[in-house]
């Protein structure tokens, strides 16, 4: 008899960590293998983490809604012939305190400099304490003396503080502000100005350059409070951080897609009644996509410190919108060496995965470019955001009909034609705007020299 761990499972290259949504299992209840045990979260997808081994879950380590690391020990699970739970049961999870999600602070890089550890024998006799860097890192951010921090009581190994601890006590510190007395502050007095209908409080500030307690903003007027769900948070963060990381440019060509949508208008139902799929204008753009990076192949890289790691796998992701109105991007793997049916059919499973919430985890990893579709809800042309860590990522907007000016052999003309803007976004520390130019002329030119005679 044996025990087995099981473990925060890892979502993708860039997922760190991950929300528990649910448990499905409890301490002592049976467990087969591949049977799910819980439901997580991530800022990509929603998905299922099965067990590893078939047995009793002996221990649950973490609380629904607890932000676990990847890799982490979650719970554990008895295997072997009598893998009965014995009558003396694990001790419950210490029931830790609870916060709201707004509260969360950045994890950012820890300045050793700036707290030191008290020595031993201050007075008191007691042994010197650990903390970890993310424990001063919020106690620095937050203004926390090490003083308040020795006083904050512990519940993690050995009584350490914990960041659930710290994120406590700053909430509770955010209900109960210190007394005046307790620091030197200055008083500042803000004036409103007449655009802004915020109170007006009495803002402290330290001496010692650390933040001092702000109030909760009090809007006045009729207004409404809507609190994010879980994924506008995390889409928030990720928007932010992309684009803190990449110096974002953007660049705009204009399309005559007239023979694309003609051929388009011809095919459609002679594909949907062969194929059992109806075919849009994504896989199309998608294929002019793919045959531009073969030829400018630095638009499909990521920025590692100082170097530049090119992609050899075209795998195309694709925005597409929730029933929630969130965006979640799922990956098209290697789509280069698909052929405009192949396109077809990964685009609308893909789709139809991501509006119904049967994504996988994978489905949304190891994307190399990203295409995003503004013209879906009206708009002729967008600035997107790159999707980390990418380094560019393309719009199409809205096809409108306009009148032309067509040259031809015998002159110019005006004619009705079918247009559209195409946008890129892309990161200027690797790409110049030469580059994004000309791999953005070369998708326009590959939408407007499309074949309209071709099969398919």
């Amino acid at each position: 008899m044996s025990v087995v761990d099981l473990i925060m499972p890892k979502l993708g290259e860039s997922i760190m960590e991950a929300t528990i949504l649910k448990w499905h299992k409890k301490p002592g209840d049976t467990v087969k293998q591949d049977e799910t045990v819980l439901d997580i979260a991530t800022d990509k997808v929603d998905s299922e983490v099965p067990s590893t081994a078939e047995g009793v879950i002996e221990t649950i380590l973490f609380n629904e809604n607890d932000v676990v690391p990847i890799g982490t020990v979650i719970a554990t699970i008895r295997v072997g012939a009598n893998a009965a739970v014995s009558n003396n049961q694990p001790a419950a999870p210490v029931e830790q305190p609870q916060y709201e999600e707004a509260k969360l602070v950045e994890e950012i890089p820890y300045q050793p400099s700036a707290f030191t550890a008290p020595a031993a024998g201050n007075g008191q006799g007691s042994a010197i304490k650990f903390y970890s860097p993310l424990v001063l890192n919020i106690a620095q951010q937050e203004g926390i003396s090490m003083a308040e921090l020795e006083n904050i009581p512990g519940t993690g190994q050995e009584g350490r503080v914990s960041k659930k601890d710290i994120l406590a006590y700053v909430a509770g510190r955010a209900e109960s502000p210190k007394p005046k007395a307790e620091s030197p502050t200055q008083e500042v007095t803000v004036l409103p100005t007449n655009n802004d209908q915020r109170s007006t409080n009495q803002q402290p500030q330290t001496t010692n350059n650390q933040p001092a307690f702000q109030p909760p903003t009090v809007f006045t007027g009729n207004v409404e409070i809507i609190e994010m769900d879980r994924m506008r948070k995390l889409i928030s963060k990720h928007m932010t951080d992309s684009k803190h990381t990449s110096a974002h440019v953007t660049s705009f060509a204009e399309c005559d897609v007239t023979g694309l949508v003609m051929w388009r208008e011809k095919v459609k139902k002679e594909f949907e009644k062969r194929e059992g799929e109806k075919i849009t204008f994504t896989p199309l753009f998608i294929e002019a996509i793919v045959k531009s990076l073969k030829k400018y192949p630095m638009l499909s890289s990521s920025v590692d410190g100082d170097k530049i790691i090119i992609k050899k796998d075209l795998n195309i992701g694709m925005a597409t919108a929730l029933p929630s109105g969130n965006l979640i991007v799922p990956v098209i793997k290697n789509a280069d060496q698909l052929n405009l049916t192949g396109l077809t059919k990964q685009v609308n499973g893909l789709a139809n995965a991501a509006r119904t919430g049967k994504l996988k985890p994978d489905d949304t990893n190891g994307g190399t470019f990203t295409l995003t579709n503004v013209g879906t809800f009206g708009s002729i042309m967008g600035t997107p955001i790159i999707n980390q860590p990418q380094v560019a990522i393309m719009a199409v907007g809205a096809i409108k009909k306009r009148p032309m000016v067509i040259e031809t052999p015998q002159g110019d003309s005006i004619a009705i034609r079918h247009m559209m803007y195409i946008s890129l976004s892309y990161d200027h520390r690797i790409i110049d705007g030469g580059l994004g130019s000309t791999f953005l002329n070369a998708v326009s030119k590959e939408l407007e020299n499309f074949d309209v005679n071709r099969s398919i």
